[in-house]
């Protein structure tokens, strides 16, 4: 990959001329940033699809190519992204479901809006795979309806994910009532049965997945149809109660996150033995108070640190939950959902968890915003660190308090002045965290940008801004982290005699 020509072809400041320069000498790294840029026009996309045929699906997706500008014979993968983006043309779709390439014609399957007949040509396919495609992706609740009955349980697999499928469909894969057994699996398509894959397969070109089984029952498909039936929203909630005890854990699993059940089924899934089916039912937020205040008691912290993200659960359990289980710098829902009064009251609690919670909010009144930035706590004052509307004179004193742990914290802030970004590059020690954020704030000073590519993770990110004096810019260009290399030619700094001599002529 050529790093200075990647980074001019992101580059803003690159004139027209320099652009179609760059697409005459463009390989296929180079192509796809070129296909990113905003202003490529019409006739640019064309000449770089000229150029480089492979950048034509990336083009296509982006919108550039129309089809007018693609021979579907020659190039189905790009006919099939205008046909995927709803561009491309009803006649394509009748030419490319004869295509003899399997691949070509699954991905026309996941197509939306294909004609009629088109569909019927798909679903009467030979090859299971591009029939699969259609049941996952058609959106007719008929043709999802006919698929989930056929002879393939790969098919079925796929029409019990699809949300189109009729719920009296995905039910009757779900129990198998009023199906015909399916005849064929993936399993017994490849292996004489009874027939159990190894979990390691020593096999280089098999695709099996490991414990894939059939004894002419097609169980591991079986189960398959089921998960994918238990997933779906559409299934009906009758039809998935009786599995909240089923042997299998990801029968039971894929149950946890549904909005639909009876209570009782939520709190035999609570007392589930594998904590991570706990964990999903404690983050649901169809359960009720009562069971959620029995899950803050378990012993396991993901179940807990589920429930801490569950939008309904109640203000004082997840005050409790604040000091016990590790949120990170997450803005909960609950909290951003959280009234006036709540916050008020979260404000004033002595647990200082408590406090850190609401200050991750970024629409506190100024009164709330400033008094958490006075707290006495150094994790409050990290958290509200980087709240909009904080004084020059607040944030020199949270960190003249706190040091190294608001740093990076203040130089996230998005009022942070030149100057005060300036004053926290010369904290001693050096915070790398913070240097990355001055890297990337819009208020960094040449001056503050220097210091920060002594970090070498900040480097590339203020190799990239514009701040940056233009002989630094140009010195870059040699350095030897190509992440430099490419933010540098991106760099709108750069100075254009020196982007003239980087595109070779041809």
């Amino acid at each position: 990959m050529d790093h200075v020509l990647c980074g001019l072809a992101a580059n803003t400041a690159l004139p027209y001329e320099l652009v179609d320069r760059l697409i005459a000498v463009a390989d296929a790294d180079v192509a796809g940033c070129l296909a990113d840029r905003a202003d490529l026009g019409h006739a640019q996309a064309v000449a770089l699809f000229s150029r480089v045929q492979e950048c034509g699906v990336h083009l296509a997706y982006e919108g550039r190519l129309t089809a007018a500008d693609v021979d579907p014979v020659a190039r189905p993968d790009v006919a099939l992204a205008l046909l995927d983006k709803g561009a491309g043309s009803p006649q394509w779709a009748r030419l490319l479901a004869g295509d003899p390439v399997p691949a070509h014609r699954e991905k026309l399957a996941a197509c939306s809006g294909l004609p009629a007949d088109v569909v019927r040509t798909l679903a009467a396919d030979p090859d299971v795979g591009v029939v699969a495609e259609l049941a996952l992706w058609t959106t007719s609740d008929a043709v999802a309806g006919s698929l989930a009955r056929h002879p393939h349980a790969q098919v079925r697999r796929s029409a019990a994910a699809n949300e189109a499928t009729p719920p009296d469909a995905l039910a009757a894969l779900l129990t198998g009532h009023g199906l015909p057994p399916a005849r064929r699996c993936e399993v017994c398509d490849r292996e004489a049965t009874p027939f159990v894959h190894e979990r390691q397969c020593p096999r280089p070109d098999c695709t099996l997945p490991p414990g894939a089984s059939c004894d002419g029952s097609h169980e591991s498909a079986v189960h398959d149809i089921r998960q994918a039936a238990l997933h779906n929203p559409a299934t009906p909630a009758g039809a998935v109660v009786a599995f909240a005890d089923h042997p299998s854990m990801l029968l039971r699993w894929a149950l946890a996150d549904r909005p639909d059940l009876p209570a009782a089924v939520y709190r035999k899934l609570a007392a589930d033995p594998v904590p991570g089916v706990r964990a999903d039912v404690a983050g649901n937020p169809a359960i009720d108070d009562a069971l959620m205040r029995t899950l803050a008691g378990d012993r396991d912290p993901d179940v807990r640190r589920g429930l801490a993200h569950n939008p309904r659960v109640p203000l004082d359990v997840l005050t409790r939950l604040a000091g016990s289980v590790r949120i990170g710098a997450t803005l909960l829902p609950r909290i951003a959902a959280a009234t006036p009064s709540e916050v008020r009251r979260l404000v004033r609690s002595p647990i200082p968890a408590a406090r850190m919670l609401a200050a991750r909010r970024r629409d506190l009144p100024p009164e709330i915003r400033d008094r958490l930035a006075d707290d006495p706590d150094a994790k409050v004052v990290k958290s509200v660190a980087s709240h909009p509307g904080l004084t020059e004179a607040r944030l020199r004193a949270m960190v003249d308090r706190h040091g190294v742990r608001v740093l990076a914290g203040v130089a996230a802030n998005p009022d942070a002045s030149p100057a005060l970004l300036e004053h926290l590059i010369r904290h001693e020690p050096p915070v790398p965290k913070a240097l990355r954020e001055i890297a990337r704030h819009p208020h960094a000073s040449p001056r503050a940008l220097l210091a920060c590519l002594a970090d070498a993770r900040a480097r590339p990110v203020a190799a990239g801004r514009p701040a940056l004096p233009p002989p630094v810019v140009v010195d870059l260009l040699d350095d030897p982290d190509p992440r430099v290399v490419e933010a540098a030619a991106a760099n709108p700094s750069l100075p254009l005699a020196v982007i003239e001599e980087l595109i070779p002529r041809t």
